[in-house]
């Protein structure tokens, strides 16, 4: 089952603003909050929909490529096809926490801890690069190979930050959990919040003796070669979400996502325009009038095409099936042929006299007679 339309996940049109996109997530939210509804999987599930839906549509680049080209222009589900973000509750209670505030009085709150005293995972920020495909390899799809700098784990500490096992202890004011809770009475009775804890800054331990490599942080500068799958039919703009492949977190947690966006090299002779490509063809006045055979280019060879006598300048030629796939599709653009006739600047004598004799025998007056055989005989004397 194909993934629900964004716009009618949250219930806003395509002309919504960015106020009224945020609005409409808090109440799906809120009313699918898993702490509101405790061990409802459909209600979860919902709370995945809606964060994923507001991930796309509150950030105007990825809005503009989800309009464009749907579901198809968004990300990379790792198996080299496209699919949604998938993105999971960490990823929703780490990155929305500003939308919601205090509705939980932070239990399971954005930001806060989870249910049951969970400590927040902690996910690293994310990497962008560029990768440029020619038409062959857009055609076919490609697997290309990306070296990239990135934040990982330190191998001194393996991401603890700490100079060995003795120098880290757990942390006294939260006791381990990495937040701290405080009760408020108010009018309307005692009101419990919680908070990321100040001594440890949520990690839940206390580091006495800092690794002398990474200086504490847990992570530090290398270089990896990513190998990635990129489906057939993608195109300029697009982009593909590979997870795990961005830095590290200091001291532990998830990897952050490379983002790789998709550029085209330009084809010396084909054109594109959607999924279909363009090719302009030249011929000459003789193979005009008489017909003849032509070879065109395609992106995987080249193709035989029959140009019939009297063929016109602006003629379209359509080649079916001889373009671009559809990305993660079943269908196939076509080659589309533009037949231009080539008008020499300037000719020698003897063809200058040939035209003479075809302007004064009136053959190349304009409209003649689709069913007059016999012109194309007339010319056809002319030419051989």
């Amino acid at each position: 089952m194909g993934k629900r339309d964004y716009y009618e996940v949250l219930g806003v049109s395509k002309e919504a603003t960015k106020d009224e996109i945020k609005k409409a997530y808090r109440k799906q939210a809120l009313k699918f909050h898993p702490d509101k509804n405790p061990g409802d999987k459909k209600s979860e599930e919902n709370f995945k929909e809606a964060a994923e839906a507001y991930e796309i549509l509150s950030n105007e680049e990825k809005k503009a490529r989800y309009d464009r080209y749907g579901h198809a222009g968004l990300g990379n589900n790792g198996a080299g096809g496209y699919s949604g973000h998938g993105m999971t509750m960490d990823d929703i209670f780490s990155s929305f926490g500003d939308i919601f505030g205090d509705a939980f009085g932070g239990f399971g709150g954005f930001g806060g801890s989870r249910q049951g005293g969970q400590r927040r995972v902690n996910k690293g920020s994310n990497l962008r690069v560029k990768v440029k495909l020619n038409l062959q390899e857009i055609a076919a799809g490609a697997e290309k190979k990306i070296k990239v700098t990135k934040y990982d784990a330190c191998d001194s500490c393996g991401g603890s930050g700490a100079a060995d096992a003795s120098s880290m202890t757990s942390c006294n004011t939260c006791h381990g959990s990495g937040h701290v809770t405080r009760l408020t009475n108010t009018m309307l009775g005692q009101m419990q919040t919680t908070s990321v804890c100040p001594a440890c800054g949520g990690d839940g331990k206390i580091i006495t003796k800092k690794c002398t490599h990474c200086y504490g942080e847990g992570i530090a500068q290398k270089e990896d070669i990513i190998k990635i799958n990129i489906p057939a039919g993608v195109g300029k703009g697009m982009q593909m979400t590979v997870s795990g492949k961005g830095n590290a977190p200091r001291r532990g947690g998830v990897n952050g996502d490379l983002l790789v966006v998709i550029d085209e090299e330009e084809h010396p002779e084909l054109i594109r325009e959607g999924n279909d490509l363009i090719y302009n063809l030249f011929i000459s006045i003789p193979d005009a009038v008489l017909g003849t055979h032509v070879e065109v280019p395609t992106v995987d060879n080249n193709v035989k095409i029959k140009i019939e006598p009297g063929t016109q300048p602006g003629k379209i030629l359509r080649l079916r099936g001889k373009g671009l796939p559809e990305v993660n599709g079943y269908g196939r653009g076509d080659l589309m042929v533009n037949v231009n006739v080539w008008i020499p600047k300037s000719v020698s004598k003897e063809e200058m006299r040939t035209f003479e004799k075809f302007r004064e025998s009136g053959s190349f007056t304009p409209n003649p007679d689709k069913n007059d055989r016999g012109f194309f005989d007339r010319m056809r004397g002319y030419f051989e």
